[in-house]
Formats: structure tokens, C-alpha cells, sequence
């Protein structure tokens, strides 16, 4: 093969690196129910579980689940409930009031974010970067409704995700965190 087209092929080759640049899941910006700032690189070296939460769906009582997960992986694993009201409009309360039903019913501990999209024309940067392939660098997904959940590693690399009936003690999710 000619040199020159050698080292253009190269050059111009689909499988470069650089082609694939993808953004850090720290360097996204998300708030509390509080409205504090989350600073998600404090969560460096621990695999962080997202999880998109309402009060008023069929799988909320896997809030309890996702306490137990939290408290058992506290040294390794940070839970992150994100509360969304985009299925069935299940999550209709204000921050207060999520806030008030986590702590009363379920003694929630873990994170709890700001209400956001988590699909659509208002998608947050955080489920932008959960979904899609060319900013995850690992696959496209799709929100389908509450509870789903999402893995990220301690290097902030995407793991994997896990459908609503996937409960947060299951081996599908759990074996990751050994």
C-alpha cells in the first residue's frame, strides 16, 4: 500500500480515540431536594446507583430496598434517587412534600435530587448522559418508567441499566458491586 494512503487511513480511521470523546458523569450539575448543589465527583471511587423515583407508582415501596442496598454498600456505593413526575404523573409533589413522604414511609437516608425530566425536550444533562451512547461510551438506553435504575462505576464508567421490575436487591444489580 502506498504510504500516503497508509497514513491517511489512519489518520481518518472510525476506530480513533478521539472520535469518541465523552463527557464526564462529574462534571454534570444536579441539586438536592434542599437545593444545594451535588457535587457528583465527591462520589469518585464508590459506584453511584441512579434511580428515578415517584411517591405514587407501583414500585415505591422499593424505596425500602434501595435504603437496605445503600446501608449495606455504604463504603463502596452511593443511591441516588431522582424524583420524576413523567409517568403517570406519579411524583406530583414539591420538594417538601418528597422529601416528607422518603424520610416518613421509608426512612430514606440516601440522596435525593431535585424533581427533573428524565426523557423528552427537557431532559436533564444527567439522564443526557445516562441514555446515550455518545456521551456514556457504553450504550443508548431509554427511561421506560419509575424506578428504573443506572450503574455507573468508580471510575465513572457506565455499567449498566436495569428496568423498573428489577428490584435493588437483585444479583443483576448487586453482583456489580462486589
Amino acid at each position: 500500500m502506498n504510504p500516503f494512503k497508509a497514513f491517511t487511513a489512519t489518520l481518518f480511521s472510525k476506530s480513533d480515540s478521539t472520535s469518541q470523546k465523552v463527557s464526564s458523569i462529574y462534571d454534570i450539575k444536579i441539586k438536592s431536594l434542599q437545593g444545594k448543589p451535588i457535587d457528583l465527583s465527591t462520589f469518585k471511587n464508590k459506584h453511584i446507583l441512579f434511580v428515578n423515583v415517584a411517591s405514587k407508582c407501583g414500585f415505591t415501596p422499593q424505596y425500602k430496598n434501595l435504603q437496605t442496598l445503600y446501608e449495606k454498600y455504604e463504603n463502596t456505593l452511593q443511591v441516588i434517587g431522582v424524583p420524576c413526575n413523567q409517568f403517570g404523573n406519579q411524583e406530583p409533589g414539591n420538594d417538601k412534600a418528597i422529601e416528607e413522604f422518603c424520610e416518613v414511609n421509608y426512612g430514606v437516608s440516601f440522596l435525593i435530587t431535585e424533581k427533573i425530566d428524565v426523557k423528552g425536550n427537557n431532559q436533564h444533562p444527567l439522564y443526557v448522559w445516562l441514555t446515550k451512547k455518545d456521551k456514556n461510551g457504553a450504550k443508548n438506553t431509554a427511561v421506560k418508567w419509575n424506578f428504573q435504575k443506572y450503574l455507573v462505576g468508580p471510575n465513572g464508567q457506565f455499567i449498566d441499566y436495569f428496568l423498573s421490575m428489577t428490584t435493588p436487591n437483585s444479583s443483576k444489580l448487586t453482583k456489580h458491586l462486589k
